[in-house]
């Protein structure tokens, strides 16, 4: 089968990685697609991924089996709707699912009225109203864009000024039409687990618990990014735990059925776990980044197979199969990140580092240039993953790995799964 992926980050080389050593898989396009990619299979650099009736008629064109829809924003387009009418197979959801991501607000009133647990919240679309809430319940709470906001639009403010200038920041436009709504939601407390499922729209088959490190510095220190590292399982999440998060996200579904919507493709729960117990502080409609690029590496069911039976609506036939080992990941960033960065800066030791076993490297935010190097083209850079039967032999062969790779003002987190390592002893 042929297989078009659409992105170009992380996550995206992670899938075509999986999907190019599937023997169900004779060729794989990434569009746009990065360096790593183009290692691996065939980049479509020209083609509008945002463009539903330019995929599907790109699709048909070349005749691809399979459409597998990355990034946020084709999905919240509709780009699977218009795929799914060309008669292609595709993973993702419509443009309906989707919203779950797309819209902060559709997704809290969905989970209000199946009784779904989460923070409580209001929506707003006039920001003296907005105010006047903020002003009466006080801090902390949670403010945020209701659209997509390319990861930012979320502020944790533990005071009223700063909830106050946050939802002032929403109103002014910074975020577009993503701000033109804005959720103030209440503050919860508890570490933070991510759970993805396999959704054909009937079943769901879930992945491993993953925890992302979203701070730029050690420590938990510095501006929120896109994400510095990540590890997988997650020692804190007990079997009672897991089932509850799993079950939470099987209602989703069933509560998406029930109101006329198809949900197929990836499931992403980020929940936070109370003392209440489990709840849900978002969705995405897609696979997490960088949460990928260790479940994939853990996956050893083969990908194209369990896409194909999302797609086809036969998921309960595929049974996941997964290592028992442990992945971590740590992010390689730009200097600057997740500020003002320059791009352009050669990168060695990939390779150097890819000898060592266990050890994959994943491109994020990288292109090559004339003379056929690996140059950066992104904040985030490289994705250095590592499987290994425990935390410790995980984290030291990805940070062996780091230390073979360069690039001028690499910067990353030294401390990526210290907290699993403690959490596993």
């Amino acid at each position: 089968m042929k297989v078009l992926v659409l992105g170009s980050g992380g996550r995206e080389h992670a899938i075509v990685d999986a999907l190019v050593r599937s023997a169900l898989v004779d060729h794989v396009w990434a569009a746009p697609g990065n360096g790593g990619t183009a290692a691996i299979a065939e980049n479509v650099a020209e083609l509008a991924i945002e463009d539903g009736a330019a995929v599907a008629a790109w699709a048909a064109a070349n005749s691809a089996d399979l459409v597998v829809i990355g990034p946020e924003a084709p999905l919240c387009a509709g780009v699977a709707d218009s795929v799914t009418a060309a008669g292609i197979k595709v993973f993702g959801p419509g443009a309906q699912g989707a919203a779950l991501e797309g819209s902060k607000t559709f997704a809290k009133q969905l989970m209000a009225r199946w009784d779904i647990p989460c923070g409580r919240g209001m929506s707003f679309t006039d920001e003296p109203a907005a105010l006047a809430y903020v002003r009466e319940h006080g801090a902390p709470v949670v403010v945020k864009a209701d659209g997509l906001a390319a990861g930012k639009g979320v502020t944790v403010a533990m005071d009223v000024a700063d909830a106050e200038a946050a939802v002032s920041e929403c109103f002014s436009g910074r975020f577009g039409q993503a701000g033109a709504t804005v959720l103030v939601e209440e503050y919860l407390s508890g570490p933070e687990v991510s759970l993805l499922a396999f959704t054909d729209g009937l079943e769901i088959a879930v992945l491993a618990p993953a925890q992302d490190h979203k701070r730029a510095l050690d420590g938990d220190e510095g501006p929120n990014t896109g994400g510095m590292g990540v590890y997988s399982p997650v020692p804190i999440v007990t079997p009672e735990l897991h089932a509850q998060m799993t079950g939470i996200l099987r209602r989703t579904v069933a509560a998406l059925k029930s109101e006329g919507i198809v949900y197929q493709g990836m499931l992403y729960g980020g929940f936070i776990l109370t003392d209440e117990g489990p709840k849900v502080l978002e969705y995405n409609a897609r696979f997490g980044d960088p949460e990928t690029q260790v479940l994939l590496p853990l996956l050893e069911t083969d990908l194209a197979t369990v896409m194909m039976a999302v797609a086809e609506r036969r998921l309960g036939s595929v049974d996941l199969v997964f290592s028992e080992d442990r992945a971590v990941s740590v992010v390689l960033a730009s200097g600057g990140y997740p500020g003002d960065y320059e791009t352009g800066k050669v990168i060695s030791g990939i390779e150097a580092a890819e000898l060592i076993p266990g050890v994959s490297v994943y491109h994020a935010g990288t292109a090559m240039n004339g003379d056929d190097e690996f140059v950066t083209a992104g904040g985030r850079v490289l994705n250095v993953t590592a499987v290994a039967p425990t935390f410790a032999e995980a984290r030291d062969l990805a940070y062996e790995a780091c230390g073979r790779i360069w690039f001028e003002g690499m910067q990353y987190r030294r401390d990526i799964g210290l907290r699993a390592l403690a959490q596993e002893l």
